[in-house]
């Protein structure tokens, strides 16, 4: 693995469903093990969550204090970014928050529907199981026409993690149409999508997103996709990039993309 693929979708203890062992300074640790040459922590800010897990929020000016004492102390490169999570109501709070800090890269992504909590299964009630999946796109779909302020869309497919179904996967197919206008509207911002790897440990059997979409997100145009393992643990720190790379070799990509500044930079696989 080309040394400049960093991952970009890493939680430590100042994400408050992370490890509280899981340091900067044990995944810098981690990294130069590696042999990569860069960390980007993107923990969570998540406003007005339906439950208590975000209540308190990071102090972000100092938590870049810390991103800089940590990259001074154990000379390595560290970036800021975060992962932000959308809902409607709150498109003037999430810019006026990112543009008070000197984020490196932001993933945007729906971790509350409707008000509703995916983890905890409330908004899969009252639902069949294709009726979720259908509004949880209907969300996307929203969120990447009115909200721009963002670099790479996390986790896509999110919704199969949760549900409580027998089979979460689902039919590329049946969701093909709502998936093409949300993917054209990701590529006509200038915005990218990720390769998270966690569905592998979320026992999906599969990354997010599948290799259907992946394909037809080339087909269409798009450019712009980082690798993220979506790790809370150091354990989980860097893992599913080799299946990532095939499968983005497979669906006809050369590339992968790293931030910095919130500018792309295209990296050869």
């Amino acid at each position: 693995m080309n040394k400049k693929i960093i991952d970009h979708h890493m939680h430590t203890n100042y994400s408050p469903d992370a490890d509280p062992k899981a340091t900067m300074e044990l995944y810098i640790q981690s990294a130069k093990e590696k042999g990569i040459e860069g960390v980007m922590f993107t923990d969570h800010i998540d406003f007005d969550f339906p439950s208590d897990l975000f209540d308190e929020m990071t102090d972000y000016n100092k938590y870049l204090e810390e991103i800089k004492r940590v990259s001074k102390k154990e000379n390595f490169k560290v970036f800021m970014g975060v992962e932000i999570g959308y809902q409607p109501h709150l498109n003037q709070r999430m810019t006026d928050f990112l543009s008070s800090h000197p984020f490196d890269f932001v993933i945007c992504s729906i971790h509350v529907g409707d008000g509703l909590d995916f983890y905890n299964g409330d908004f899969f009630k009252g639902k069949t199981q294709k009726e979720a999946y259908l509004r949880y796109y209907e969300i996307v779909l929203d969120a990447v026409k009115s909200y721009d302020d963002y670099d790479v869309f996390g986790h896509i497919d999110y919704i199969i993690r949760y549900g409580g179904y027998e089979d979460r996967s689902y039919q590329f197919n049946d969701f093909k149409d709502i998936i093409d206008q949300i993917l054209k509207a990701i590529i006509k911002k200038g915005k990218g999508i990720e390769i998270n790897t966690s569905g592998i440990r979320y026992g999906l059997g599969v990354l997010h997103p599948g290799i259907d979409l992946l394909k037809r997100y080339k087909e269409l145009g798009g450019k712009i996709i980082t690798f993220g393992s979506d790790t809370h643990k150091i354990r989980d720190y860097y893992t599913g990039f080799e299946e990532a790379k095939k499968m983005l070799i497979e669906a006809g990509f050369e590339y992968i993309t790293v931030f910095k500044g919130r500018k792309p930079e295209f990296v050869k696989i």
